[in-house]
């Protein structure tokens, strides 16, 4: 644990330095030299990986990370080089770097885009062994990935990979359906402002296009349509903890923890278990179980194949209706877009119930309180702060529901119950003050 603590640490104080030492168009220039300098990793080339992958015979391990993104360093290529564990097992694979995701073939990189750095492992026929990167928060990294998981995650591959022709009807379900458009650029929101490759010679960073910008898009897709955004699109894979599913984050896809009472008990998963299948498919992380369970229906009933103790078992993993709803929007980069939306520019939090008790309200959180953390200051994320609302105002009604007991609840309901333009009121708690102030839902 201090291991991975300190290595996160120490990326995340790397990163703050050279935030102030380097402009980011200085960043990615100089990530590039380094990079082509030291022939280790094939970069921002995917078409030539597969052509070394199907000449070696060896699999693809390919990393995506967007330089200017400073999120994005928190499992750093440089790390991984150094690792004495990882580097043998990356040294039996053809390394590819893709820093952008301009022109990227989302038929096969499909996978969370609110991601700072994902990994796919694959065979040159295309066919993915596994994925790798998982986040649910703005910056506990630790809870959800390490180093150690990603060494156990590209064994895992290796030893699929040697096994290829034998498994390789139980990867079948690990590629997804046709996308809505064939790259990101595609997208309304974004063509005719991004190009399928960056710009190499200028302004390298503005004519990148960032994964969290290809959710962007996707909810864009249906409501400039005057569609209702999807589920499977609004709450894109699913964290296995909503299930009360606690995966450790240093093994591929083993139980830490089981929360009492949960659908994860429910179904009958212990402390221990390590899933070895999910709908058929090897599991190699936690991405791989996020995978499947963003392809599960509303409700559902998943099958797994389980180790404990030695003694292989099968679960089923009944899920009711409504369970991908319990998962959180606040943390992902894309929920700026719905805040202006549906909140105006304001971010959102809970009350505690000592809080709660102070202002009046029960503490059993039955009633909606939810806290102004911040207001937007300019252009429509400012439109709360226009309308009157101030930091600190208590939110106890939201157009006429009181039902809506989290940020995600409001985001959720604001995006497809509300129409553009609809003036609705919202109920807060100021002091000991309540006032109804009207706000829209905007574009």
């Amino acid at each position: 644990m201090l291991r991975t603590v300190f290595i996160f640490t120490l990326l995340l104080m790397t990163s703050t330095t050279f935030s102030f030492a380097q402009t980011r168009e200085e960043k990615v220039r100089q990530d590039r030299e380094k990079v082509e300098s030291s022939g280790y990793w094939i970069y921002n080339d995917l078409q030539k990986g597969f052509e070394q992958a199907r000449q070696t015979k060896k699999p693809m391990l390919i990393v995506l990370r967007c330089i200017p993104c400073e999120e994005c360093v928190k499992l750093d290529e440089d790390l991984m080089e150094k690792d004495e564990h990882l580097k043998p097992l990356m040294d039996q694979f053809v390394r590819v770097r893709l820093i952008s995701t301009n022109g990227l073939d989302l038929s096969l990189f499909q996978y969370d885009y609110d991601q700072s750095f994902a990994v796919f492992m694959l065979n040159a026929d295309r066919t993915v062994y596994g994925r790798f990167g998982t986040r649910s928060h703005h910056t506990l990294w630790a809870e959800d990935v390490s180093i150690e998981a990603l060494n156990k995650a590209m064994q895992g591959a290796l030893n699929l990979h040697a096994d290829y022709t034998a498994i390789k009807s139980s990867l079948k379900g690990k590629q997804g359906k046709q996308p809505d458009v064939a790259s990101p650029e595609r997208y309304p929101l974004l063509a005719g402002k991004y190009r399928s490759t960056i710009n190499k010679k200028k302004n390298v960073v503005k004519s990148c296009i960032h994964c969290h910008q290809i959710g962007d898009a996707q909810r864009d897709f249906f409501l400039r349509n005057q569609k209702s955004i999807p589920e499977r699109i609004l709450f894109q894979y699913p964290h296995p903890k909503i299930l009360g599913l606690i995966l450790d984050p240093k093994e591929k896809a083993v139980v830490k923890e089981i929360i009492p009472d949960s659908i994860a008990a429910q179904s009958g998963f212990q402390k221990g278990d390590q899933i070895l299948t999910l709908e058929g498919q090897p599991m190699l992380s936690i991405a791989d179980v996020q995978w499947v369970l963003h392809h599960a229906q509303p409700q559902d009933r998943l099958t797994a194949e389980i180790d404990r103790k030695g003694q292989k078992r099968d679960l089923t993993l009944s899920l009711p209706t409504g369970w991908k709803r319990k998962d959180d929007l606040s943390w992902r980069v894309s929920s700026w877009p719905l805040r202006r939306m549906v909140l105006g520019g304001a971010v959102l939090e809970e009350l505690t119930p000592d809080e709660r008790k102070e202002v009046g309200l029960p503490p059993d959180g039955k009633s909606m309180a939810l806290r102004i953390r911040h207001l937007g200051q300019y252009g429509l994320h400012a439109t709360a702060k226009r309308a009157g609302f101030q930091k600190g105002d208590i939110i106890i009604s939201f157009n006429g529901k009181n039902d809506l007991y989290r940020e995600t609840d409001i985001l959720a309901y604001g995006v497809n119950e509300l129409k553009p333009g609809q003036k609705f009121d919202v109920t807060v708690l100021r002091g000991k003050k309540r006032i109804d102030l009207p706000l829209p839902r905007q574009k």
